[in-house]
């Protein structure tokens, strides 16, 4: 049928997120040419974007939050007999630099948000209840949602699903945090959309700056708490930097540990961003939830960054040092060398690494021309599927297996809370891990097989898993899968042992 039927299933598995059951017909379009296949969405005008009604922008959502959070004071004050009126007045805490932001406690927990204590004994539990919400959500649980509903459908519905890989890669690359507060909670999705998207086929440079820039990174690293110790608001509050935002940039988004830079460097980036803040409710800076530059707390002077001077030009300071830290020979090393490893294996060919920092570096960091070169390499093709399949990606193959286009986001958290993948919200400002070693734990597995046989208790009744391995292996699959699934008990047990296949776990 097919004349590569290895490589077809490469093509879907390793840069993809597997095959689409029903009549969608991918592993015979991925056979008939797997390199074009994966490269296709390459070229579609804004085929990364993520557009939909109902998802609002970063500033119309800060909005909603200082608004949820003022009736939430109000009736907390009304409940200890201040009258409401009274307490709507009362000017609260700003999140506005200089500042400090007010730390609200989190919203009460959702579902999705206690399914993160999980027990493998009552997993499908869990999952149900996660599907089911007891009570009301607010606004910041509705937007979360609702932000997750569209990016998991655009994963479900994708034909390959490789532009949709790259987003997720370098949304974890760039990760916030959605436990850190109810601002990264309700801006998480809107972040990726704003700062990621449209830059995954784009520049690096202009993705860093975009991220680097967004409220919900300074928010998420405590940027908008730093202050030029001689700066006006540093002299009046007697407060000073915070260096959060200025490691992580050189540590995890850039140059990488050992990529040639020292505290001092640290230090000299974090005054120079010092200023970098969003508005906060009261707009005093600007419109609330937007990206300011705060001269009153901006480090005054010349700032020497790994060997460089930047006169002090106020916010573009901080863009043209940027601009330089991307364009640095360490960057390039440490994105050729993670962007490989997470698609082709943990320790990939050092020749493709070496290409693809080639390229990064020629190209001034084009992100279209390194995804093409990943395609284009044949060391890219060459290794078997090795690596294991993340929770989220686990989950989405499994929705696109069945054809089943996600309409309630509900039992995708609770299985990504279960596996240990929290949705947009990672232990740590260097995201999720990207290694069999932390996705093909026993215990891991064991939470797999619960939710492999969940799916099945539901669907496979009205599954075929022998027409389903057709559709997502067909002659890639191995003799022992196949036996495996033959010698199946019952049409569930048949579908759980496919969704548990090498076929289907690994890419």
């Amino acid at each position: 049928m097919a004349r590569d039927p290895q490589m077809a299933l490469m093509a879907l598995n390793r840069f993809g997120f597997g095959a689409r059951g029903g009549a969608a017909g991918d592993f015979l379009s991925a056979a008939s040419d797997p390199r074009g296949f994966v490269k296709a969405e390459l070229g579609r005008p804004g085929g990364a974007r993520l557009e939909m009604p109902g998802l609002p922008g970063t500033p119309e959502l800060a909005q909603a939050v200082f608004a949820y959070q003022a009736e939430v004071k109000a009736a907390r004050e009304a409940a200890k007999g201040k009258p409401a009126e009274m307490a709507a007045v009362e000017k609260p805490a700003t999140m506005e630099a200089p500042d400090k932001p007010s730390e609200a406690k989190p919203a009460d927990r959702s579902m999705d948000d206690k399914a993160m204590e999980k027990s493998p004994a009552n997993a499908a539990a869990q999952m149900n209840e996660a599907a089911a919400p007891a009570k009301p959500l607010n606004v910041i649980q509705k937007t979360f949602r609702a932000e997750a509903l569209a990016r998991l459908q655009r994963a479900v519905g994708a034909e390959c699903g490789f532009a949709e890989r790259l987003v997720t890669f370098w949304s974890n690359h760039f990760c916030i945090s959605a436990a850190k507060g109810e601002l990264t909670r309700i801006w998480a999705g809107a972040f990726e959309r704003e700062a990621i998207r449209p830059h995954v086929l784009g520049r690096f440079s202009e993705m860093l700056r975009a991220v680097e820039q967004h409220p919900a990174m300074l928010f998420f690293l405590d940027n908008q708490q730093s202050l030029g110790p001689d700066s006006r608001a540093g002299q009046n509050r007697k407060r000073g930097l915070n260096e959060n935002l200025a490691r992580e940039i050189m540590e995890l988004h850039t140059l990488g540990v050992g990529g040639g830079y020292t505290q001092d460097d640290v230090t000299s980036l974090a005054r120079i961003i010092t200023g970098w803040t969003f508005a906060g409710r009261r707009g005093q800076l600007g419109a609330p939830g937007t990206f300011v530059f705060n001269a009153n707390a901006h480090e005054p002077g010349v700032q020497t960054l790994l060997g460089k001077s930047y006169p002090d030009t106020g916010v573009s300071q901080g863009e043209s040092a940027l601009a330089d830290i991307a364009r640095h020979p360490s960057t390039a090393k440490f994105i050729a060398g993670k962007f490989a490893r997470h698609f082709v294996a943990d320790d990939p060919p050092a020749a493709l690494v070496a290409r693809l920092e080639e390229v990064f570096r020629k190209t001034d960091g084009d992100l279209l021309a390194l995804a093409t070169t990943l395609i284009d390499s044949d060391e890219a093709w060459a290794g078997p599927l090795t690596k294991i399949r993340s929770p989220y990606e686990y989950l989405v193959a499994t929705g696109r297996l069945v054809a089943r286009m996600p309409d309630d986001p509900a039992r995708y958290l609770g299985g990504l809370n279960l596996l240990g993948q929290p949705l947009w919200t990672p232990s740590g400002p260097n995201g999720f891990p990207d290694s069999n070693a932390a996705w093909a734990a026993p215990e891991g597995m064991k939470l797999r097989l619960d939710i492999a046989a969940q799916v099945a208790s539901r669907l496979g009744d009205n599954a075929d898993a022998r027409e389903l391995l057709e559709l997502v292996a067909a002659d890639a699959s191995s003799q022992e899968t196949r036996r495996t699934i033959e010698r199946a008990e019952s049409r569930q047990q048949a579908l759980a042992l496919l969704l548990m296949s090498p076929e289907f776990q690994r890419r």
